[in-house]
Formats: C-alpha cells, structure tokens, sequence
C-alpha cells in the first residue's frame, strides 16, 4: 500500500465506531424461499418451505469502509481484488480517463475489468477513485466528503476477505437462512423487508438502479450510507438493495460457490429483479466486485 493510500486508510480506520452495532434475535421457525412471479426459479428461491433457525446476532447493517479500514490498519491485511490487481466496477462508475483502457465483460457489458479497483478505490485509482460512492464528490475528499463515504458499506471485498475481517473482530458470516430470517424482519411470505409494495407511497425504500439499465440513470449511481434508509422490523437496514452481501453457505449441493443475497444498487426490473428478501445469487470466494459486501453474525 502506498504511503497516500495508507494515510487514507488511517484517517477512514479513526471515523469507525468502537463497537459493533449487533441486533439478537431469538430465532423460530419461518416460511423461506418465494415461488411468486418475480422469483427467478432457476436461483432455487423455491420451494416455499417451513426452516427452523436457533437464536444469533447479526448486524444492524453491512460493515462500513471505515471498519474495514481500521481491519486494514491493524492487521495489514491485502484484499484479493489488491493481489490480483483489478476488480470489477460498474461502467457508469469508472474512474475519470479509465473507462476507455478497462476492458469490459463480454456478458455484461455494463461491468469493466478496472486495474487498480479496490475497497479504497472503488472506482479505480485515481483523482477520482471514489466514484463507486453515491453522492460523494470524487475530485477531492474534504473532511465532510471523507465522514460520509466512511459510513459507506465497503465493497471490492471477497468471500475470502469477508471471512478473514469477521474472524478479526470474532464473529462470523451469516448462514443464508439466518440471513433470511433477519432480512425478512418478522414478515411472512413479503417479497420486501417492509411489505408487499416496493415504494409504498411512491417512496423509495431501498437503494437500486433508477431509470433505464445500464446507461440512462435518473438518479446517482453506487453505494449510499449502510443505514441510509429505515430498519426493518428486527433493527436492520439495506438487507434489500444497495449492496449485495456474502453469507458463509453454499448455493447448491453441486455448486459449492458462497450464496449472495439482498440484491445492490445496480439491481434493476428490466433484468434483475434480485432486490428481494429471497432471492439469491453466488460467486466464487476469490470475486470482487463493486457492489458487493457483507454483515456480520455472531452465535448468542
């Protein structure tokens, strides 16, 4: 790490709270899964079936760049996105003069392949490296610039650094029912952690793609606040929508790659309806991306 990137990662590490902010839930039985039409069968979110889950914590919210920044601080670690040198950002969050240089994914071609992308430089390296950030000017980041991205949800971090971070502060990643339990926040068979209506009165709940994907948005683009918008009914915010987030299982018996769930701010109805409290995703433990992190889980 550069001695610039260092300094910044210190002064991140010192806006971190002291404290987990953990929510204990006594755990139950509830319905899991959905097999309604915005379900995507193919991403095993059915059969509805009756899942017990013994008592644990998870987080108010998903860690923020500042806690993985004191992480980074204490301990030196380097993430896979760093040791392998590139990660994927959105391409309407690429970094000023990098966009023309970053190849892009033949698949999905709103993703570019940026060198140099990380949990620091969501965006690329760069005077305006910060602009996988919603919101936070990335020319220059001034203290006020620099308070709000920190309570930003870290992104550019793999399974692998997830794990590594929640051994850290001694807990753990969520199992994917306990993630469900959680996002669902007392609610049965809702596709939303408040209901059955994405933007009951018109209001925006949660943080995803608005406008037309991938290349006409009516709004800023990228990660907002962890606690950006209303908890649900357990005391968690963003489980739908802003970024998507590891979970310590598996997404099939014959494929053994980590579950993803929650869906993130590129999520969008015209080809990804994942923004759901059941649905569900995966990718290899080593991947980095733009819009994905994690939140923690501890056993009570």
């Amino acid at each position: 790490m550069s001695t610039p990137d260092r300094q910044l990662a210190t002064e991140l590490a010192a806006l971190a709270p002291q404290d987990l902010a953990m929510i204990g839930l006594s755990g139950g039985t509830f319905l899991m899964g959905s097999e309604d039409p915005l379900a995507y069968p193919e991403d095993g979110e059915g059969p509805v079936r009756e899942v017990g889950v013994e008592g644990f914590a998870i987080g108010a919210t998903t860690v923020t760049v500042a806690e993985f920044a004191a992480f980074v601080a204490a301990t030196g670690h380097r993430t896979d996105a760093e040791t392998h040198g590139d990660s994927l950002v959105f391409t309407g969050l690429v970094a000023e003069g990098l966009a023309e240089i970053s190849p892009s994914v033949q698949a999905t071609p709103w993703w570019r392949q940026v060198t140099g992308a990380t949990w620091l430089h969501p965006g690329g390296p760069g005077p305006t490296g910060v602009a996988g950030v919603a919101g936070v000017p990335g020319s220059s980041l001034d203290a006020s610039s620099l308070e709000q991205w920190a309570r930003h949800p870290v992104t550019h971090v793999s399974h692998t650094d997830a794990e590594a971070y929640a051994q850290w502060v001694g807990a753990r990643l969520p199992t994917e029912v306990e993630w469900e339990f959680a996002s669902r926040g007392g609610l049965e068979r809702q596709p939303y952690p408040w209901g059955s209506v994405r933007e009951p009165d018109g209001v925006a709940r949660m943080n995803t793609f608005a406008g037309v994907f991938p290349s006409g948005p009516t709004a800023p683009v990228g990660t907002v606040p962890a606690d950006a918008f209303p908890p649900n009914g357990f005391g968690l915010h963003n489980t739908t929508g802003n970024v998507w987030e590891w979970t310590s299982s598996h997404f099939s018996a014959h494929d053994q790659r980590p579950v993803l769930r929650g869906g993130s701010y590129m999520c969008h109805d015209s080809y990804c309806r994942r923004y759901r409290t059941s649905a569900r995703s995966a990718a290899t433990p080593d991947t980095s991306l733009g819009h994905t992190g994690f939140r923690l889980a501890l056993d009570l």
